[in-house]
This record gives structure tokens, C-alpha cells and sequence, in this order.
């Protein structure tokens, strides 16, 4: 589908205006959750050994996309990756908050080109291309977190 990858503006998604590259219609889905692994997690599980608390988290993520829900997130920290390693792996549906806008020919790289191909992902930018951006701010991640979570109020529209 090459019009997976036709950089598509102006995407209102509760009043909020995106840029995405993917598939569209995974907006129309009737579950979403967000993946926003907590940094508090990590350190219980780093300071004191017990990941309990942080696995049973990241194998709920995984286990509400085997059942249809699409997970959202810019997938930023480690674990938020490794969750994002499975989804690709498995080949479920999900939608990926971008901190940098899309040049006009677009591509995205490795297994998340394969992805939107197969319209398995939407990924979005709330920004313009930035092409001297080179790093992501705390106040960008604080702001995507914030965005996943008003996307998964989809789910109760």
C-alpha cells in the first residue's frame, strides 16, 4: 500500500492536529492503551530485584494488543522499546508518537518500514520536520506521554 507512506497532514485527534505516515484507519479501532513504562519501576527493580511489579506491566501491554487493543506510545525508554520489539515481532497493530515532524519522502527504517507497509502502524508527529533536531527533550517525552494518553481516550468516545 503506498499510500501507507504519503505523509497525510492535518489528522484531528481530539482537537489536536498531527502529520502521520501508516495506516489511518487504526484511529477507527474501539481499544486503545498507552505503553508508558514508569521510571519508579525501574529503579524498584534495579535498587531492591524485584521487576515483578514492571514485567506483570510490559506482558499486560503485550497482552491487550494479542487481544485487539492498539497500543500507543513514542516508545522512548528502554522498556517502552522492548514492549515496541515484541509488537513488531508479533506483527500487532499499533501507533507510534514521533518528537520530529516527516520530510516530504518520508521512510521509515528496518522492520517499521515492513510494518506500515502491511498497515500495521500509524505513526504521528504534533510537530513540523526539524531537520537540525537532534535529540529529544524531557518536556517532548512529558508532552508525547500526554498525547498517547488523550489518543486512548478514543477508546470512550
Amino acid at each position: 500500500m503506498p499510500g501507507f507512506f504519503r505523509v497525510q497532514e492535518g489528522i484531528d485527534i481530539a482537537g489536536r492536529f498531527y502529520s502521520g505516515v501508516g495506516n489511518i484507519r487504526l484511529l477507527h479501532n474501539k481499544c486503545f492503551a498507552p505503553v508508558h513504562v514508569r521510571s519508579m519501576w525501574v529503579k524498584d527493580a534495579e535498587q531492591h530485584g524485584d521487576a515483578q511489579q514492571l514485567r506483570d506491566y510490559m506482558n499486560s501491554c503485550i497482552l491487550s494488543a494479542r487481544q485487539g487493543t492498539i497500543m500507543v506510545s513514542p516508545f522512548i525508554s528502554p522498556k517502552e522499546k522492548e514492549v515496541l520489539s515484541v509488537l513488531l515481532a508479533e506483527k500487532l497493530p499499533f501507533i507510534l508518537l514521533s518528537d520530529n515532524g516527516f520530510r516530504d519522502y518520508y521512510k521509515p527504517s528496518d522492520a517499521l518500514f515492513d510494518a506500515v507497509a502491511e498497515g500495521r502502524v500509524l505513526i504521528l508527529s504534533p510537530w513540523e520536520h526539524d531537520p537540525d533536531k537532534r535529540h529529544i527533550s524531557r518536556e517532548d517525552c512529558v508532552a508525547l506521554n500526554g498525547m498517547a494518553e488523550e489518543i486512548c481516550t478514543l477508546s470512550h468516545s
